[in-house]
């Protein structure tokens, strides 16, 4: 069998295995017999535990930025189109991989910096995406061309809020039955998109005049 195969096999079995027993839990012996390999055969192909979680991180982490960026590249799509297309390709991903998830989205933000450190950069390039499209959407928009109104550090925030509340509600459909890709990702356009659309359009919430600011 080509190495590449072999390899992908034990990755496969090793993202099964850290999403649904932990890393911690999670042994090599469990791995390569899900694999069905011997695990000096793990060990010579991926070294060590910590290096195979963190090769299993890196690889989900780029299927999931790549399936995200493919379903927002369709041209001639309004920017709410293109958000709307590239949440759905999020959620459509992390329900058809739930393991790969897990390993995302708990495993590698709780077992050490070295770890969280990987899924935080696949999160910036996520913001990033987010947040070009945020200024697409201001250029359209004839009430806040460019996002003048705005201005960066608030189209990132946004870009942030936006992204952590995708990464939350992924969390939650993935645990409740039946919650489809397009739910999930019309409840948050529902939530963000329509007062973010006001935010475009110029309208501001009144921060100055409110009493609980004023406390």
């Amino acid at each position: 069998m080509p190495r590449e195969v072999r390899e992908r096999q034990m990755m496969d079995a090793a993202v099964a295995t850290f999403g649904r027993r932990g890393y911690r839990a999670a042994s090599m012996d469990e791995i390569a017999e899900l694999a069905g390999v011997s695990k000096p055969l793990v060990y010579l192909y991926l070294n060590s535990k910590e290096d195979l979680f963190t090769a299993c991180i890196r690889r989900e982490a780029g299927a999931l930025l790549a399936a995200v960026r493919a379903g927002v590249v369709e041209p001639g799509l309004a920017p709410d189109e293109q958000l709307w297309a590239g949440l759905t390709a999020f959620f459509a991903h992390t329900a058809e991989h739930p393991d790969a998830w897990s390993v995302l989205h708990r495993q590698a933000r709780t077992h050490g910096e070295s770890f969280a450190a990987e899924v935080g950069s696949m999160r910036e390039e996520l913001i990033a995406l987010v947040t070009g499209l945020l200024r697409d959407a201001g250029r359209a928009s004839p009430a806040s061309p460019d996002l003048a109104d705005l201005g960066d550090r608030d189209v990132v925030g946004v870009a942030q809020a936006l992204v952590g509340a995708a990464e939350a509600l992924a969390g939650w459909a993935n645990e409740t039955p039946d919650v489809s890709a397009k739910e999930a990702a019309s409840t948050l356009m529902n939530f963000a998109w329509t007062g973010l659309g006001r935010l475009l359009d110029g309208e501001r919430w009144p921060a100055g005049n409110s009493a609980a600011m004023r406390r």
